[in-house]
């Protein structure tokens, strides 16, 4: 039989290691998606969507479904599904894994400014800039919401739910993105400071190059650790390894 794994999905790197095992005749893969996007990419294999109920329920469900192996594709600031899997990988006596891209680092000419919240990127924004491009996602508008001066250009997938600053302009789109598109929002929408999370890869990264070439700051969200003793890899290739 199969080995069954389960997959927690939802960012690109997921959606290639699916693709790959969905081809392999020794596993049995199932995706599992947070339910967050209402239209997700197309993924190989089984999908299922939803919560599994805190770190207790997924381990019953790994039992209930003799999984074999976990793999946490998640996004770098999934932090709670990520703890979760990790317990409950633990509980269930299942190996687990996190993949994890790498986070991005400065080059030469970059103003970079880390911080590390939500919270704490809102406090430093006025002193930066008054047109803020944010980038955080639909679910991190709150922490911007008490400010009322700025005007932020947001960019999310999908609409986000209030509460959000008062002078907001949405953006809707999905990347990977361009330089040049980078670039040229940019100058249109004339923004003077950029606040992100670390999200790692290469398909939002070109914000960075425009900031860089045209000098804007940017506020930099760092990611949360990983759960003490979690085994994490940077890749597909490091996963498969892991698998073998």
């Amino acid at each position: 039989m199969p080995r069954h794994v389960l997959l927690l999905g939802g960012t690109t790197e997921a959606r290639e290691l699916a693709a790959v095992l969905a081809t392999r005749t020794d596993v049995r893969v199932t995706t599992s998606l947070a339910g967050r996007v209402s239209r997700p990419g197309a993924v190989d294999g089984a999908v299922r969507t939803g919560g599994f109920g805190g770190a207790e329920g997924l381990a019953g469900w790994l039992r209930a479904h003799e999984v074999a192996a976990v793999v946490d594709a998640t996004h770098p600031f999934a932090a709670a599904i990520t703890a979760h899997t990790v317990l409950a990988a633990a509980l269930a006596g299942v190996p687990a894994v996190v993949l994890r891209r790498p986070g991005w680092r400065p080059a030469p000419g970059d103003d970079w400014h880390p911080v590390a919240s939500l919270g704490a990127a809102a406090e430093l924004v006025p002193r930066l800039g008054r047109r803020v491009f944010l980038t955080t996602g639909r679910l991190g508008l709150a922490a911007f919401a008490p400010l009322t001066e700025p005007h932020f250009v947001v960019r999310s997938v999908e609409p986000p739910e209030p509460p959000m600053p008062p002078h907001t302009e949405l953006v809707l789109a999905r990347g990977p993105f361009t330089v040049a598109g980078e670039a040229a929002l940019l100058r249109e929408h004339r923004i003077d400071v950029i606040v992100t999370k670390d999200s790692g890869g290469a398909a939002t990264a070109a914000k960075l190059t425009a900031a860089r070439d045209l000098g804007v700051p940017v506020v930099v969200v760092r990611r949360p650790p990983l759960p003490q003793g979690a085994a994490a890899v940077p890749d597909v290739p490091g996963v498969l390894a892991w698998l073998g």
